[in-house]
């Protein structure tokens, strides 16, 4: 697999793996957001009762960045697939919501602060 994967790419595969196993029948919205819920849920197991010092030197293990790299990979998964199934358009949703970030968070008020817009 190519390193650079576009979305469109990441999306084909997916609806491939997904196809070959016939696994349509069990990705309905509602199941696909509980199991990317879970899968975030799976990043909180490295970080927890660690400190920010802890973590950066765990994550210095290849083994441990590994095991990360790869919850983030089902993460990828399943937003990719939810995305797919509710025919939303990723990068479009994204462009129009970082559009919107922006205006919430003006350099001018929200540099070095980590308020949320409403306290700016």
């Amino acid at each position: 697999m190519d390193d650079n994967l576009s979305l469109k790419e990441l999306k084909e595969i997916i609806r491939e793996y997904v196809n070959e196993r016939d696994w349509e029948q069990f990705h309905n919205p509602k199941d696909l957001a509980l199991a990317l819920n879970l899968e975030i849920s799976e990043i909180l197991e490295h970080f927890r009762f660690k400190n920010n010092e802890e973590i950066d030197k765990y994550i210095k293990e290849l083994k441990n960045k590994q095991e990360l790299g790869h919850e983030l990979a089902d993460i990828l998964y399943f937003l990719v697939r939810l995305a797919d199934v509710m025919n939303v358009d990723l990068p479009k949703a994204f462009k129009e919501k970082f559009e919107i970030m922006k205006q919430k968070y003006p350099i001018e008020k929200a540099k070095g602060s980590n308020k949320k817009y409403t306290e700016l």
